[in-house]
């Protein structure tokens, strides 16, 4: 799915359901198994006693189309009395270095390159901190040296001359999107600080014009190399500081660094843009950093082995290109030295740091399930939900619900409902949940926003509040998924829940003990590793339920030095609200090229016999069954389904709605699939997706490509694939206390795929 960006709802304009959220947290990891350690980390902005207890979330729907809300208690769990207290986020992502190997001189320098991706938001560069040289570890740290964006022009800054002295680079300020190059010198003997801005010709002769004082004959990678000062000439500024303490400076000590800061400072506001070879001068010695290096990590060793690395905070951008940059290299690890920068974000959050509230270990034999913390105070209450699985070396049941924590993450805290999106008008009331995002941005975004910069937020964790990831607080995803999981509790046949993260990390092992999977509302995001066991799994017999649509869409990566964070680039087409820019398509985590499976040439069809086809929200409709199939092999599926029609009501009007997968054999559907019921009936809002066009097309209407299959078709080893082909299914399960067709369907599928019988292979 996709969204457009919107500004925040004023708070003149908000009309919210229900009292705002006090109380919130999350819990590390997402999923486990029995017997293993859970964290719970918590906040409320009314700190006070809280009651906090684990409880079993068979259904997390509230509305009138699931069950019914189904919250259990799980006494074995555990149950705590603690008080909770306010514990701040602080986004924005930086770099710090400990200088604690670099000796002490009387003339500092820094030079870094720089882009500004908001240069009229006052924010800091660079810090240099230092201390005198000899001087204890209580001694305080001096800013030594400063570089900040300041009513869009870059200044230089220090406080090591007794008072402060400022030095404005250029008066002419800086440009969005280009790069610059700054150089800052501190001398002591002098008594200076000396500052200088440059930047290479660009590809618009337009713009040098504009821009040209500064340009120099250089080029990019020539001016990297050049020495400290050298390309300046008359444009080096100079400020002089006063006398500190009846001392003048000549008589101060050495300065030793300490630390240095990218993007931010001990106590300055974080910057927006890119940074590029960032190189420190102590002296006739220098120190530099490649930021091309060790790109899945999260530091980046310096040149030098005494000096520290620059390690990285709030997970910036990484695998994006640098100043030297020219088109000539598309993949990252072809030409590293092009993609030597990174970018921060005044608004990025990894890991909002907070202190543990609650350590559980579960009981060696509490059920597999979805659980969750439950938190309530006078201030209000929270349900942080985790997904347990069973205990290591316990006996499996055949069936297993796939939970698609990677949409999760994608997902989380997402502001399609605050923001509105392609297909949806923004809303005026909200549930707590959704209004907490929209009046905490410090919350941290999903893959479905842009940074205030523009650019697309290429990276989401979970290692911070995911308000959407609570029951009944979103019909996207998780809520309903919690239908499906309600429903398998419903047929009693038993059934276990696997996580995308569980598939990821340890590949086929994790889906191996089961005969069927059944997929959540909405599997999108896949990494190659997910994909792969997947599909091992079904050539070894493995009987896949695909009970959703839009699945298996983009590809994903993790990376081990981010635990619970998730790389998403939206590459080359598919509907997004957002496209990587040029160059920058391959994820840092791993290097493979990011995008829709389907332009990787592991298009859905291949997995799960559709594809992805169109989306709109306004009503959903009913399948229609095919002549065929109650002849065919796989007419079973009907059994007791005697209407022509199927899934004639449900959320939104029927069982096929909101995203829509197709049978296409041109995208690797299988020959041999048997066609149930396809859905054609939609209204207006129902379009073909966007990857469908090869140009500007008029197309009929109705659209005889926006359809959604439901398909069955054999796989190796006895195994089978039964798919849907609309999120909407869901929806309808429920209806009439499981009685209809649609449950009797689904019902069908899963008792047969539970039987160990093979399926026989069909005919050629």
């Amino acid at each position: 799915m996709t969204e457009s960006a919107a500004p925040d709802t004023p708070a003149s304009d908000r009309s919210d359901a229900d009292p705002p959220k006090q109380v919130t947290g999350y819990c590390e990891p997402w999923t486990l198994r029995a017997g293993e350690s859970i964290r719970l980390i918590a906040s409320s902005h009314l700190p006070g006693p809280s009651e906090i207890d684990i409880t079993r979330i068979v259904c997390g729907d509230p509305t009138r189309y699931g069950p019914g809300y189904d919250e259990r208690p799980a006494p074995a769990a555990g149950s705590w009395s603690v008080t909770l207290d306010e514990q701040p986020l602080t986004p924005g992502s930086y770099g710090v270095a400990a200088l604690h190997g670099v000796q002490g001189a009387r003339r500092l320098g820094f030079r870094v390159w720089v882009m500004p991706t908001l240069p009229d938001r006052s924010a800091r560069i660079a810090t240099l901190c230092a201390r005198t040289a000899g001087a204890s570890t209580d001694t305080a740290a001096i800013e030594a040296l400063c570089l900040d964006l300041s009513g869009g022009c870059a200044v230089a800054s220090t406080s090591a001359l007794g008072d402060d002295v400022r030095v404005v680079v250029d008066e002419l300020p800086l440009t969005r999107n280009r790069w610059y190059l700054l150089d800052a010198e501190l001398d002591l003997d002098a008594g200076t600080l000396s500052a200088a801005v440059t930047t290479a010709a660009s590809d618009s002769p337009g713009r040098d014009a504009v821009e040209g004082s500064r340009l120099s004959d250089l080029t990019v990678s020539q001016l990297a190399a050049e020495p400290a000062g050298a390309p300046y000439g008359d444009a080096l500024r100079h400020g002089t500081g006063g006398a500190a303490s009846g001392t003048t400076p000549a008589d101060a000590a050495d300065l030793a660094p300490i630390e240095l800061w990218l993007a931010a400072g001990p106590a300055a506001e974080r910057f927006d843009g890119r940074l590029a070879r960032p190189t420190l001068r102590s002296g006739d010695a220098t120190v530099s950093w490649d930021l091309s290096a060790d790109m899945a990590g999260c530091s980046v060793p310096a040149d030098d082995p005494v000096c520290g690395p620059i390690v990285l905070h709030q997970l910036p951008t990484r695998a994006i290109t640098g100043p030297a940059w020219d088109g000539a290299a598309h993949r990252w690890a072809d030409n590293p030295s092009h993609y030597d920068a990174v970018h921060f974000h005044h608004d990025d959050m990894y890991d909002a740091g907070w202190e543990t509230t609650v350590e559980a270990t579960l009981p060696d034999d509490l059920p597999s399930g979805i659980y969750a913390f439950r938190v309530r105070s006078e201030a209000g209450e929270d349900r942080v939900p985790f997904f347990v699985r069973p205990a290591l070396g316990a006996r499996t049941a055949d069936v297993a619900l796939l939970m698609p924590t990677a949409t999760y993450m994608a997902y989380a805290n997402h502001r399609t409902l605050i923001d509105g999106a392609d297909f949806m008008p923004t809303r005026a009331k909200l549930r707590p949940e959704h209004a907490y995002v929209r009046d905490h941005r410090e919350i941290g975004l999903s893959h479905y926003e842009k940074h205030p910069d523009r650019s697309g937020v290429m990276f989401s964790s979970r290692r911070r509040p995911v308000l959407n990831l609570r029951p009944g607080a979103d019909g996207w995803n998780f809520t309903p998924d919690t239908d499906i999981n309600a429903f398998l509790e419903h047929l009693e046949v038993g059934h276990d829940i696997v996580t995308d993260e569980d598939l990821h990390f340890e590949g086929l092992e994790a889906i191996a003990p089961y005969r069927v999977l059944v997929t959540g509302s909405h599997p999108e995001y896949w990494s190659t590793a997910m994909l792969d066991a997947l599909a091992d799994w079904q050539r070894k017999g493995g009987r896949l339920m695909y009970l959703g649509g839009n699945g298996f869409y983009w590809r994903v990566a993790f990376s081990d030095d981010w635990p619970g964070a998730m790389e998403l680039r939206r590459a080359e087409d598919g509907v997004r609200n957002w496209q990587t820019g040029p160059g920058e398509s391959y994820h840092a985590w791993g290097g493979e090229y990011g995008g829709m499976w389907r332009r990787q040439g592991r298009a859905p069809n291949e997995i799960c016999g559709i594809g992805f086809a169109a989306q709109g929200f306004d009503k959903a409709t009913y399948f229609v069954r095919d002549p065929g199939v109650d002849e065919s092999r796989a007419a079973w599926i009907l059994d007791g389904v005697p209407d022509e029609r199927i899934g004639t009501s449900g959320l939104g009007g029927g069982a096929a709605g909101q995203e829509l997968d197709r049978y296409d054999v041109r995208l690797g559907s299988p020959l041999h699939a048997v066609l149930l019921a396809s859905a054609t009936t939609f209204g207006p809002d129902m379009l073909r997706t966007k990857e469908e066009f090869e140009s500007s097309v008029h197309f009929p209407t109705p659209d005889p490509m926006v359809r959604a299959d439901m398909v069955f078709y054999e796989t190796p080893n006895g195994g089978a694939v039964f798919s849907v082909g609309s999120i909407s299914w869901f929806g309808a399960l429920a209806r009439d206390g499981y009685d209809n067709d649609i449950a009797r369907i689904t019902a069908n599928v899963v008792r047969r795929f539970a039987d160990p019988e093979p399926f026989p292979p069909p005919a050629a």
